[in-house]
């Protein structure tokens, strides 16, 4: 994804692709301040849901893989419990050990997981925000505008100096053509970050990691 984003800036796209001179209003309201909603340019920018959708494809694979990992733990902890009985005491105990030391780990291992996909997420976030400077800086020079603030950051503001729909627009014209100049198959590159991921629906965050299993060991 952030591939793609890069490709957009360097392919200059944003000044020639995105809104010709013939298309622009005849008159447009210049301020020297204008506002956008972030998150609503995120969110309904085919840039924006693109990598969200990935995000919730990552989610929920991890998701799938802590049940999966959880309900093999307790399979384990149930057989070592049945067993009990008839192990003698200091091999039950060394079967107990290990068996806490692999719950110990594979938490980790799934903590590490989660907050690497923390961390995936919040920079394809900003690598998106970097991305849509261009846009953001043509729409700024058109209205003659010094400054482009966060609405959330704004106390009170006219409607005509909120650009988001605008900005929205060149930026779903920009990452189609785009997608039409790259084969299908290369529209999205992975990023390397995390294991490729098939497409899928969008799916519900991905749960916390798999829950301590409870040491047979406790038992005595």
């Amino acid at each position: 994804m952030r591939a793609l984003m890069a490709a957009l800036l360097t392919a200059g796209l944003w000044a020639g692709g995105c809104m010709s001179a013939a298309a622009q209003p005849l008159e447009l309201s210049v301020s020297p301040i204008l506002v956008i909603d972030q998150e609503r340019l995120f969110s309904e920018s085919r840039l924006g849901e693109r990598i969200s959708s990935e995000i919730e494809a990552a989610s929920d694979t991890l998701a799938a893989e802590n049940r999966r990992i959880e309900a093999e733990l307790v399979a384990e902890e149930l057989s070592l419990t049945e067993r009990r009985s008839s192990l003698p005491p200091e091999e039950f105990r060394a079967l107990a050990d290990a068996f806490d030391a692999k719950v110990q780990r594979l938490r980790a291992e799934q903590d590490e997981k989660e907050r690497a996909l923390q961390a995936r997420g919040e920079a394809d976030r900003q690598a998106f925000l970097n991305s849509i400077v261009p846009v953001l800086g043509a729409i700024a020079g058109e209205r003659g505008a010094v400054a482009i603030l966060d609405r959330r950051a704004v106390f009170l503001s006219a409607d005509r100096i909120d650009v988001t729909d605008e900005a929205i627009r060149r930026l779903n014209a920009a990452i189609d053509q785009q997608d039409r100049s790259l084969p299908h198959e290369d529209a999205i590159p992975s990023d390397g970050a995390t294991e490729p991921i098939p497409p899928t629906e969008s799916s519900p965050p991905a749960e916390g990691p798999a829950p301590d299993a409870a040491s047979p060991a406790e038992a005595d």
